[in-house]
């Protein structure tokens, strides 16, 4: 007799009962399909949501003292992370060194798939190695399965350095909860088609990566309200954007806005600091330094109010 899968088990690889004959349907019958599982995959996530905010407490605990975020996974699952991780600088303003994505296979396997990178337990371990983690760091294991050996190893090299280690899977059986600080596992159950983690197993881990990652950035102090006050200017569109901000908050008139911007080199929480208290740039930035990054406490005013008023008259 042929030895069992060991991937047969998995709630990722089971048979989804309510699709077995999802190649009869019609395109409307087939999405209507799809928006269903959707919905159950958005309750199995709002389980989770205890779990996740203690990661977000890990990670902006882990932020405040200095240390990085480490995303590792492979497939799906590393184009996820890689994802998160682009885009913080322009989102957030952070380094790119700050929020950094390790994918099996490397850069190429983003946009060609390399199969059986995702087996190798050694590469992982390798890979996260490079980074050099820290007691300081955070490192995010990313796996729907949950079996994944490249994550496996990535994480085990991490756990000796003392890194803190948040296992995000669709498996909540898994014997990494042993291994790991915390897990956050969406039962998501079996997908539209069976295996495919690219559908309910990877939105719901996009969904919780942006959990993680968003509260995070907001705990420590990048957004005014919920206004991006530190993002990064490289485009028209994002210049627009931080005229746009400084114009809420200020009441300054566009082209002001502008000239502002200009005097503070293109740093939104410099200048809403030098408007709201007539500081030069060198001691907006002081003064924001003293508030740990915060505008509000910077300044000390709260924004919802302005923000409630252009939103009643508009």
């Amino acid at each position: 007799m042929a030895a069992r899968s060991k991937w047969q088990a998995l709630p990722t690889e089971a048979i989804n009962p309510d699709t077995l004959a999802i190649d009869k349907l019609s395109a409307a019958d087939i999405v209507e399909g799809m928006l269903s599982e959707d919905r159950k995959m958005l309750a199995a996530v709002q389980r989770e949501k205890d779990r996740i905010a203690v990661g977000v407490e890990i990670i902006t605990q882990a932020l405040r003292k200095g240390g990085r975020v480490m995303l590792i996974g492979a497939g799906t699952s590393g184009r996820l992370g890689v994802l998160e991780a682009a885009e913080m600088p322009p989102t957030f303003g952070t380094s790119p060194d700050l929020v950094q994505a390790i994918m099996a296979g490397g850069k190429g396997a983003i946009m060609r798939p390399r199969e059986g990178v995702d087996d190798n337990y050694e590469e992982g371990a390798r890979a996260i190695t490079r980074l050099k983690p820290s007691r300081k760091d955070v490192v995010i294991g990313v796996s729907a399965s949950g079996m994944t050996q490249f994550v496996r190893g990535a994480l085990t090299r991490a756990r000796r350095v003392g890194a803190k280690i948040i296992f995000v899977t669709c498996d909540p059986r898994t014997e990494l909860q042993t291994f790991v600080d915390l897990t956050i596992a969406p039962a998501v159950g079996p997908e539209v088609i069976a295996g495919s983690t690219r559908l309910k197993a990877g939105t719901a881990t996009k969904i919780v990566l942006n959990m993680l990652t968003t509260a995070s950035m907001i705990r420590i102090g990048k957004t005014y309200g919920n206004l991006m006050v530190d993002v990064q200017t490289g485009s028209e569109k994002l210049k627009d954007r931080a005229r746009r901000i400084i114009a809420i908050v200020t009441g300054l008139e566009y082209d002001d806005a502008d000239t502002l911007l200009r005097r503070a080199h293109w740093n939104v929480k410099a200048a809403i600091v030098m408007q709201k208290s007539g500081l030069a740039y060198p001691r907006a930035l002081t003064r924001l330094r003293r508030a740990h990054d915060f505008v509000r406490d910077a300044i000390g005013e709260d924004v919802e109010a302005r923000l409630k008023e252009l939103l009643a008259v508009s």
